[in-house]
Order: structure tokens, then sequence, then C-alpha cells
């Protein structure tokens, strides 16, 4: 099961992607873990793209597209994956489709959410953050016990600095101008479910179920 999810900033793809990994046991992929991670454990990839973020650039696609290709080929990819945060540009989704069928994973299955401005404006300036152990909390739907202090380690809970209103504004800027034709290249393959994100979690979860049993 090779599943691609995409959504604007706070549109519960991380939420979304924990029930999915509990349901299908298929690893969750994000770019960015993958980057930090090759870094971290100083693989020849990491080398190459240390270089550049060093020198305040972005790691170029083709370094990108050889750690995603690279981890989609381990072990605990047998039955699928579940890529987050890639490919977000049209570039990125023509090599990926590319790698993609090269390795046999291609994608199945891509899971859109899609939710308006205010709900998101709403979720990402309430949204908490523990800085120890990474629990998400939101003040309105999902406080923690004691306000300000993480349920899970007892950590003092942090708002990111771009979960503002100004930064979402220029992050769904990008979004539509770069992710959204991502999202209608898969369309024409005819792969894409669409799904109101703006859905109590029971009944978005429910949605992504119904579209992956198409594929399972």
């Amino acid at each position: 099961m090779n599943i691609l999810i995409m959504g604007p900033a706070g549109a519960g793809k991380g939420t979304m992607s924990e029930l999915i990994l509990k349901a299908y046991d298929i690893p969750h992929i994000s770019t960015g873990d993958m980057l930090r991670e090759n870094v971290r454990n100083n693989t020849e990839l990491g080398k190459l793209a240390k270089t550049y973020m060093e020198a305040g650039k972005l790691v170029p696609d083709d370094v990108i597209n050889a750690m995603v290709e690279d981890r989609l080929q381990q072990p605990d990819c047998q039955k699928g994956y579940l890529l987050d945060g890639f490919p977000r540009t049209l570039v990125q989704a023509e090599a990926f489709t590319k790698i993609a069928e090269k390795i046999g994973k291609p994608v199945e299955s891509v899971i859109a959410l899609e939710v308006e401005f205010d709900t998101l404006a709403e979720r990402i300036t309430g949204r908490r953050i523990c800085p120890k152990c990474g629990a998400i909390y939101h003040i309105k739907s999902h406080p923690p016990v004691v306000e300000g202090i993480c349920d899970v380690c007892g950590g003092e809970l942090t708002q990111r600095k771009d979960d503002t209103i100004e930064q979402l504004k220029v992050r769904m800027d990008e979004y539509d101008s770069s992710t959204a034709p991502v999202i209608a290249f898969y369309d024409k393959l005819g792969v894409v479910s669409r799904i109101d994100g703006a859905q109590p979690r029971e009944q978005v979860f429910a949605e992504i179920q119904e579209a992956l049993g198409k594929i399972a």
C-alpha cells in the first residue's frame, strides 16, 4: 500500500498519519525527518546535503530524490509506505513517478486533506507542542490535563514561532503555488481522494479508510 498524504499546514496530516500507521502497519516517512537522519548518521547523501544546508541553500531535488529512493527500499517498506511532505513540487512529482516505478513501488493513493483558511488559522494558533517528547496539543480541541504542561512527560508546552496567521498565509501561498499542481498531477492518474479535513477526526479517518479500501 503506497500512499502520499497531502494538505496545508494544520490540515491534520500528523494525526491522520498516526492512525494510518496503526491500521496498516506501514512506515510514516517525513522527508524532513529523513533528511535530518541522513545528516545525523553521516551517510554519503547526508554529507552532501549538509554542504548545502551549511551554505544556507536548499538541498537540491536530486539529493532528496536519492534519499527517498534509498528509504523506500528499506526492509520496513515491504508492505508499502506513507510519504509525507514529498513531492512538494511538480518537478519532484514527475521525478518521483519514475523512481517509484523503477523500484516497483508506484503511488497507489494520494490522500488530499482540504480545510478552509479560517479553520486552519484556529488550529494553528491554538496548537501547543512539547519540545521534550514531541506530543501535540490544542488549547480548545485537545488541551492537556494541566494547562501548559505535557500529559506524557511533564514538559512545558510551547508554541512554534511559525504558528501565526501571518506565517500561515505565507505557507498557504506556497502550498497553492507549489503543491496544488502536484495534486492535480496525481488527479490525472486517478489516484487522488479529496477529503474534508475539517470534520471530526473519526469521520476523516473513516473516509480515508474507505479510500484506501479501494487499493487494499
